[in-house]
C-alpha cells in the first residue's frame, strides 16, 4: 500500500518537471545545443525574459515556448541551452 501512495505522490506532486532533451514533433534538442539549432528545430519563442545577477549584469535568457498544453523553458547562458524545464497548464 505505502509503494502505491508513494508512486500516487511522485506523479501528482511537482507540475514542473526538468529535462535534458526536449522533442518537437520527430526533431529532438537538449542541453548543450546551441541556440541556433534551436531556433531551428523550434522557431522563435513566444516569450523570451532575461535573466540577470542580484548586482544586474545579464546571466541568460529564459525562452519559452507553448506546446500541447504545456510551457517549456529553456534556460540560454553562453549561447547554448543550459536547462529546460517544462510545465503543464
Amino acid at each position: 500500500m505505502l509503494r502505491y501512495l508513494l508512486l500516487f505522490a511522485l506523479l501528482f506532486v511537482s507540475s514542473a518537471l526538468a529535462a535534458d532533451t526536449f522533442r518537437f514533433g520527430n526533431r529532438l534538442v537538449e542541453v548543450g545545443d546551441s541556440v541556433a539549432k534551436l531556433i531551428e528545430v523550434a522557431g522563435s519563442p513566444a516569450y523570451k525574459e532575461s535573466i540577470e545577477s542580484k548586482e544586474g549584469g545579464r546571466q541568460g535568457e529564459r525562452w519559452q515556448y507553448s506546446q500541447d498544453g504545456s510551457t517549456v523553458t529553456f534556460v540560454i547562458k553562453d549561447s547554448k541551452i543550459s536547462a529546460i524545464e517544462q510545465k503543464r497548464n
